[in-house]
């Protein structure tokens, strides 16, 4: 897809340049009163959990925003592979077609014959290809929005933002925080919109959740400090139209000059634009980039010095911004002091920059915001609606704080690797240009860096590890990597992730044995038998009376033999569903000889496995087929019948 030709204009991009207008922000209406959860913030991580949450007609939320509207241009532009299976989670295939693949890295360092210039040293592949179904891409964080945005209002909860509110105080009751039927949460917005500013409306919550970015004012009411290193180097980064010479300019490019500093350049969707990150000064202490008396034509010159011999003819600048290098993460996730030796409920949260602060040159803070509510809607919801014990909850911190540390340090180093020195002022200590250190690194953290290595630690949530081997592609704790099967019912190739869909259910995928599993004696035929009649089984136990049989935990068979058909399953595998009991053929698979699921995924062709996947797509347990007990004790830690 091409776009932005003849200037630079946000909107839907599936609607042509010439016509393309943003959206309008919603009319201003009166606050709620009293809300289940409050999101302050729709930055990624406020408004992935907006739309997680607005999947469920029983849970009433309010999202706020300070600015006047949705977000127009500019901040992130990376968009990770996980982000991309999350987004699909959400049905919002739209940012898929319209991202800017990234397939290859470019490395440029001094010329050695002439250093005043700068010379190619070689391309290569990207690192991240092949470790998702999607690739890397790059859009306008805007878009991402826009997408969010509108599965939000289209959803049952219909829900939609209240822009032009700017947080006073925030209070929580401590007196209250361990009755879960109350709301102990009490936040005072003043508007700031132009016909009534200065108006106070007060939000009472069950639960509050603080997405109001770096300077959080949810994370300051609620006392968590954030703990690191202060930003000690500025970068420009400009989104531009430009005609150049520079051959890789549709080509993720990292550049290091000799004297002047480096750039980070990276090709944006359209075809077109362009976003450079430019190495500036050394700050000074206690000094803030956003201080600097600089201009975008002072980035302008500064990229055009360190990219010679080649031209830069910037035709429009979208976007452009300067910002300092830090990393701090905060020292609480919830509002539960640190060593909660009473074992208390959380009710208040930070997600996103408002719980890390780094540099956005790896691409990360979209891509590590958005997880991080994505991890705790599901919490929130199966909690308020009575599914799952409240001290769910208490692992949001347990597992994002320890992805936020890792994201911490690998920024650091990337910070130190793409940077040409500390200062990168003329006449300063000579420069490191070595470019293979960069290359090194983008290799060894590509999981990481696409998101897709993320692993949550053994716990209740994440447990029988003794198992892993049973399918040794499907990492215990990491998300589920998905692989193609044949649907029975017709033959069409499904890729298994995307039956992960963001609607707060739990997924089993029972992979048959060598066995016939159209033996009732198979090891498969047993294992459904027993989810479908026995008192033990966790679907029996937690699905509502009255509900379709995969309401709670949704249930599918993939199988090694072909040429099964679906009258030979039984009927829990093709159940009836919704008023008039229609039959659900799309739950049943073969594996495709030319890309087998069972090789791909390592699965043990003899014995099979049951994978049980959370409703955040991470694997929760892997188990054997004949593992009945070991099921209902796995559910039976956390779910409430």
């Amino acid at each position: 897809m091409q776009y932005h030709l003849n200037g630079f204009k946000p909107g839907n991009y599936q609607i042509p340049d010439s016509v393309r207008e943003p959206a309008s922000p919603p009319p201003i209406v009166e606050m709620p009163k009293e809300v289940d959860v409050l999101i302050v913030g729709c930055g990624p991580a406020g408004l992935a959990l907006a739309r997680q949450l607005s999947e469920f007609a029983d849970i009433t939320t309010c999202i706020v925003e300070q600015k006047s509207g949705p977000l127009l241009f500019g901040q992130a532009d990376g968009i990770s592979c996980r982000t991309m299976e999350i987004m699909k989670a959400f049905n919002s295939s739209e940012l898929v077609k319209e991202t800017y693949q990234l397939h290859q890295n470019a490395f440029w360092e001094p010329d050695t014959e002439h250093p005043e210039n700068i010379k190619r040293t070689h391309k290569v592949a990207d690192a991240r290809l092949g470790l998702s179904e999607f690739t890397h891409g790059v859009v306008n964080q805007a878009r991402l929005h826009d997408l969010l945005l509108e599965g939000m209002e289209s959803s049952v909860a219909h829900l939609i933002p209240h822009y032009n509110r700017r947080l006073l105080e925030l209070d929580v009751d401590a007196n209250l925080t361990q009755d879960l039927n109350a709301y102990p949460i009490s936040a005072t917005f003043e508007r700031n919109d132009a016909t009534q500013s200065a108006k106070v409306e007060t939000v009472r919550a069950k639960y509050v959740v603080g997405c109001d970015g770096a300077r959080s004012a949810v994370r300051r009411n609620l006392s968590i400090n954030l703990e690191g290193d202060s930003a000690n180097k500025a970068w420009g980064v400009m989104d531009v139209l430009l005609v150049t010479d520079f051959p890789d300019i549709r080509v993720k490019s990292f550049i290091q000059s000799k004297d002047n500093g480096a750039v980070m350049l990276v090709p944006r969707e359209g075809g077109y634009l362009v976003r450079l990150y430019v190495e500036l000064d050394l700050l000074d202490k206690d000094q803030r980039a956003s201080n600097l008396d600089l201009s975008v034509e002072d980035i302008i010159a500064k990229a055009q010095l360190i990219m010679n011999p080649y031209k830069l003819d910037v035709k429009e600048v979208a976007w452009w911004s300067i910002y300092e290098v830090g990393q701090r993460v905060a020292d609480r996730f919830d509002d539960r002091p640190l060593d909660n030796a009473e074992n208390l409920i959380p009710r208040a949260f930070v997600a996103g920059d408002a719980c890390h602060t780094h540099s956005p040159k790896g691409g990360w803070g979209l891509n590590t915001s958005l997880p991080d509510t994505f991890n705790l809607g599901w919490k929130l919801a199966a909690v308020l609606q009575g599914k799952a014990q409240p001290e769910l909850l208490q692992t949001y911190t347990t597992e994002r704080r320890k992805v936020a540390h890792m994201l911490i340090n690998a920024d650091r180093e990337m910070s130190a690797l793409v940077a040409t020195r500390p200062s990168a002022k003329n006449g300063h200590s000579q420069s490191k240009t070595d470019t293979a250190d960069i290359e090194k690194f983008i290799a060894r953290q590509n999981g990481f860096i696409a998101g897709t290595s993320i692993q949550y630690d053994p716990s209740y949530l994440c447990t029988g590890q003794e198992n892993q081997h049973l399918a040794d592609g499907f990492k215990i704790g990491q998300r589920f990597h998905s692989a193609e099967a044949a649907r029975i019912s017709d033959g069409r190739p499904q890729h298994l992730g995307h039956l992960n869909k963001a609607d707060g259910r739990w997924r089993i995928f029972v992979f048959g044995s060598e066995q016939n599993p159209v033996d009732p004696t198979s090891d498969s035929s047993k294992l459904i038998n027993f989810l479908a009649c026995s008192a033990d089984s966790p679907v029996n136990k937690y699905t509502p009376s009255g509900s379709d049989i995969d309401s709670v935990i949704d249930v599918y068979a993939v199988f090694q033999q072909q040429g099964i058909s679906i009258e030979e399953m039984p009927d829990y595998l093709w159940p009836a569903k919704g008023k008039y009991g229609l039959r659900d053929y799309e739950k049943v698979f073969c594996s495709i000889k030319e890309r087998d699921i069972f090789e791909q995924r390592e699965i043990n062709r003899a014995q099979g496995c049951m994978v049980v996947v959370r409703p955040d797509q991470h694997i929760a347990t892997i188990l054997p087929l004949d593992a009945y007990q070991e099921l209902s004790e796995f559910f039976g830690k956390f779910m409430i019948e």
